[in-house]
């Protein structure tokens, strides 16, 4: 039967939006096929349904979700009784539960309802589909034995009416009481209890939903400015120089349109990040000059200027009633509740009372979280070269709202920060270095002058050589100040990975570096290799490529059946590039015998089981092959492309392997997930023991 998780609540006001989003990423981590069932209601299309549609990729039929609307179930209860109403919503429940492994249930949301026992209606639907239920109590702006108390009471409602509660969440209590909250539930509950703090990133209006609520204009500002969040607000009717003292991060500043010295001098202060605002409301339908308006554009280019009627006394009524939403429209929200989430309640634990089955198929989205997740458990410090680039930063907030490592960006410090403040992006604790001037350059233009000593390097090359971003990360990664580094968003792979030739070098049991990539098909992620670095292996080479190759899929959880193609299989074919597989395979069965590797076979022999019964029958590869080795570049790298292009499938790599400690290039190309991915890759690679216990894995490379 399909186990399902009915996440509810006991009155409006809980931001359970956070523990909901956060339930299906868990359930998306172990089941391929997950529905989403909402009983009531108020509108269509739901908000949060489309959230989680556009998030996990849920190919779900919208019309199946709803159970109906409040309207309609209100004047069904009122026409034929409670009874009437709870069966057919679990007559619509069933429709979906049969065609998905485990489904989650969206409980009422207790607002603007005419049920006058909202909580005993959940209960009996959750009873009747089968369901666990997870409550959730809101927790804002009462006192820790209030929060105490009302979760008390809410885990006992829900048990006296024969729920099967599997834990109670406790939201939005203030930050300085969750601990004592936590421990005092503990205490008290036979269940889990989580406590997750305020956050107030989660309620801030973003710019461009606070223009649409008061029917602004914009005056000035893009797309990536009308999303930044506005995190508090500060009127300004003052002197200039009390206005600037009174900004604080993130802040929307609201002043009368005539006011132009406080717009250039919020705008002013924003690019000089002494704060960073999140734009400019101007109140009274007063706009400033042309002139003024082109040295603001010049001044924060992107940062929003909003043009609204009323004045700001109306204004401000109507601010301070805004409340942020989670959408498909703020994916950022969507990170920063994973973040909360995943943060303050125990995923696994949670996961394992829900008795979710698990999937034996291995989905793309279920693949990224097995790596957020690994590189989450064991957390290490990944140093990022290209700072000031807009798909690093946003890819940096992510893991960092994840928690997924820490770290270090590289480039001018002040640069970061303007361009962080002007997507609105809080880096957190990363750290920012500079390599022109940071007191790590000497240190380092020694250290390469010593390993190029032979090439004739002095240090006084070396310290030019040093300030290039890609040479500095790699020799903080040698010193042990990172773990690990990616680059490559734009710079080309040669300038990526040249550094960790001279510094960092193969390991000692790997004659060269070569490459993967995890091909996540719908069911199943096959390791393709090499398909980025080595133009043409010998056979000893690619006999290392595919010892190496093993290795990386069994760190990462693939079961290593290596397959090392050609245009022949078996003993059908000869010729020069048949007899080079052939060798290479031997090669590699006489290094690593307790390897499973079949070689020379062709493509289809080696995924495809009835062509493999025909032409290799008896193999232990054949068939079911997850790691694919190419005879060449030009073969490797053309087919993962086309089984990109043509399967859909998700092309995570190149992952670098047989060098001493991880470095991984990007495609220019590559998508802010795509930079996530192989951060989180990279941390995962050096979780292995560190060689050299001397040094320490997350010492900071600070400015200070």
């Amino acid at each position: 039967m399909t186990r399902s998780v009915y996440v509810t609540g006991i009155d409006r006001g809980d931001g359970r939006q956070v523990v909901e989003l956060g339930v299906m990423e868990l359930l998306t981590r172990q089941v391929d096929r997950v529905g989403v069932f909402r009983p009531l209601v108020h509108h269509t299309p739901d908000r949060l349904f489309e959230l989680l549609r556009a998030r996990y990729r849920l190919s779900q039929d919208p019309a199946t979700v709803y159970g109906m609307d409040y309207q309609e179930a209100s004047a069904l209860q009122a026409e034929r009784g409670t009874d009437e109403l709870v069966s057919t919503l679990v007559d619509r429940f069933h429709r979906v539960a049969r065609d998905y492994d485990v489904v989650l249930v969206l409980g009422t949301d207790f607002a603007d309802t005419q049920f006058p026992d909202e909580l005993a209606l959940n209960a009996r639907l959750a009873n009747e589909f089968g369901a666990s239920v997870l409550p959730v109590v809101g927790g804002r702006k009462q006192t820790p034995g209030s929060v105490l108390a009302e979760t008390r009471n809410a885990h006992r409602a829900y048990e006296a009416l024969g729920c099967d509660v599997i834990a109670v969440i406790t939201n939005r209590v203030d930050p300085a009481d969750r601990a004592a909250i936590a421990e005092g539930l503990d205490a008290r509950l036979p269940v889990p209890a989580y406590v997750l703090p305020d956050e107030p990133a989660l309620s801030a209006p973003s710019v461009a939903q606070i223009t649409h609520a008061l029917g602004g204009k914009v005056l000035l500002g893009d797309d990536a400015g009308l999303a930044r969040d506005a995190l508090g607000f500060v009127f300004g009717g003052a002197t200039l120089s009390t206005f600037l003292n009174a900004l604080t991060p993130g802040c929307l500043v609201v002043t009368p349109g005539d006011r132009a010295d406080l717009v250039v001098g919020a705008l002013a202060a924003h690019s000089a990040g002494t704060p960073p605002i999140a734009g400019v409301l101007l109140t009274l339908d007063e706009r400033p000059s042309d002139e003024v308006l082109t040295l603001a554009a010049r001044l924060a280019p992107g940062t929003p200027v909003v043009a609204v009627a009323s004045g700001s006394f109306d204004t401000a009524s109507e601010l301070f009633a805004m409340e942020g939403k989670l959408s498909a429209v703020t994916p950022r929200k969507a990170e920063v509740a994973l973040g909360l989430f995943e943060r303050y309640v125990d995923g696994g634990a949670l996961l394992t009372r829900v008795s979710a089955p698990s999937s034996d198929r291995v989905t793309p989205m279920m693949f990224e979280h097995k790596l957020l997740e690994r590189a989450r458990s064991d957390r290490r410090r990944v140093v990022l070269p290209e700072g000031t680039e807009e798909r690093v930063l946003r890819a940096a907030e992510v893991l960092l709202r994840r928690d997924v490592c820490a770290l270090t960006l590289l480039g001018p410090v002040d640069q970061i920060r303007k361009n962080a403040a002007d997507l609105g992006i809080d880096l957190g604790d990363a750290d920012l270095v500079d390599p022109q001037t940071s007191p790590l350059r000497d240190r380092f233009a020694e250290r390469y002058a010593a390993l190029r000593a032979h090439k004739g390097v002095t240090v006084e090359l070396a310290y030019d050589v040093v300030s290039d971003v890609n040479y500095f990360g790699t020799l903080m990664v040698q010193e042990g100040l990172a773990d690990g580094m990616v680059s490559g968003s734009v710079h080309s792979t040669a300038a990526t990975i040249r550094p960790s030739f001279e510094i960092i070098k193969t390991k000692p049991d790997a004659s060269i570096v070569s490459s993967v990539f995890f091909m996540c098909l719908a069911d199943k992620v096959l390791v393709y290799g090499d398909c980025a670095v080595n133009p043409d292996p010998d056979a000893e080479q690619l006999a290392d490529i595919a010892i190496q190759s093993a290795e990386t899929a069994a760190q990462f959880g693939v079961e290593p059946r290596i397959a090392m193609l050609s245009y022949s299989t078996g003993t059908s074919g000869s010729g020069a590039d048949v007899d080079k597989v052939r060798r290479a395979t031997e090669i590699a069965r006489s290094r690593r015998p307790d390897l499973k590797i079949e070689g020379p076979i062709q493509y289809d022999a080696a995924v495809e089981p009835t062509v493999a019964a025909t032409k290799l029958p008896g193999s232990e590869v054949a068939g079911q092959a997850t790691v694919l080795v190419f005879p060449d570049l030009n073969t490797g790298n053309n087919t993962y492309k086309a089984v990109q292009r043509s399967a859909g499938a998700i092309a995570v790599g190149p992952v670098l392997q047989g060098l001493r400690k991880p470095v991984n290039d990007l495609s220019r190309g590559a998508l802010v997930g795509d930079i996530v991915n192989t951060v989180a890759i990279t941390a995962i690679q050096s979780q292995n023991p560190n060689p050299n216990p001397s040094q320490h894995p997350n010492e900071k490379a600070s400015e200070q």
